[in-house]
């Protein structure tokens, strides 16, 4: 996506877009579902992975298929539209913000009686550990590895930058960009809606959403990526590159399940304490409306210029 205005909306690379996108998630997530296994599945974490880059390998074709007049690079932002000291503060934004807003998402949740906090003993992390170890010792006490669990968010995430390109190379890079004719407000929303119900194949299996209803798991999660998709592209917008959609969405991965980490013992519901549900929904719908009233949202052409 160059910063070049868009004037004619050309469906075609967007259907052929979405047809390889959707039907190469539902083509490596068939083992999973043959199987029987589900997410049980040996290889499940694997095709998890192979599944981020789908996107990508599908706006590769359409862009071959379709050529725009422009290199897939520059078409999609992959290479920056403007210099490096343009875009930087996003950067920092992209990197830190996921931390940030799931903060305050765990501050809404404890607030509407979602989530139940153990800074003491940690006592829900300290279960997750003694299912995984079979109750044996920690070798440190737990606050110890609650801290380096803190830490390692701020810096660990950045190996799912790679992975996360793969989806927003076709999201954010080939698919806004095609869409941008529509207007930002409809672009956003619209790329929200498919990238969520791309999620289909795992959603339904019971990711990111256990214990609910599959079809009521796979609305929740358009809901959240709906939501997700106005603040990643009012980022790529801003700063002229698909990469900080890329870093956020690492990061995102990365401190996602940071409620696990704070709650105290007993069953921890993903709609009520964390990112993923109700109170990230509220987080980000705050700093959208925060966006919006500060008139950064719609991004401005002068700004994307």
């Amino acid at each position: 996506m160059t910063d070049r205005t868009v004037t004619r909306l050309n469906l075609r690379p967007i259907l052929l877009f979405v047809a390889i996108a959707f039907g190469g998630a539902w083509l490596v997530a068939l083992p999973m579902w043959l199987s029987g296994e589900g997410l049980a599945h040996p290889f499940a974490s694997l095709l998890l992975i192979v599944m981020m880059f789908t996107p990508a390998i599908a706006a590769l074709i359409s862009a071959r298929v379709f050529r725009s007049g422009e290199s897939f690079a520059r078409e999609t932002t992959l290479r920056p539209s403007r210099p490096f000291r343009q875009w930087w503060g996003y950067g920092l934004l992209a990197w830190f913000g996921p931390l940030l807003v799931t903060l305050l998402a765990i501050g809404i949740a404890v607030a509407i009686g979602g989530l139940t906090l153990d800074l003491v003993n940690f006592s829900g992390f300290a279960d997750t550990l003694d299912a995984a170890t079979g109750g044996e010792a920690l070798p440190v006490p737990i606050q110890v590895l609650v801290a380096v669990q803190l830490v390692s968010v701020l810096f660990l995430p950045i190996i799912n930058v790679l992975p996360a390109l793969g989806e927003e190379l076709g999201w954010r890079g080939f698919l806004q960009a095609r869409l941008l004719p529509l207007g930002q407000w409809p672009t956003v929303l619209i790329t929200g809606v498919l990238w969520g119900l791309w999620h289909a194949p795992v959603v339904l299996l019971g990711y990111n959403y256990p214990g609910y209803a599959p079809v009521l798991a796979l609305l929740m999660m358009v809901v959240f990526t709906t939501l997700t998709s106005v603040l990643l592209g009012w980022l790529t917008l801003s700063g002229g590159t698909v990469w900080l959609a890329a870093i956020a969405h690492g990061f995102i991965n990365g401190v996602g399940g940071l409620s696990l980490l704070v709650a105290a013992s007993g069953p921890v519901d993903p709609f009520t304490s964390g990112l993923l549900g109700l109170p990230g929904w509220i987080a980000m719908a705050l700093l959208i409306v925060l966006l919006v009233v500060l008139k950064r949202f719609p991004v401005r052409q002068k700004q994307a210029a």
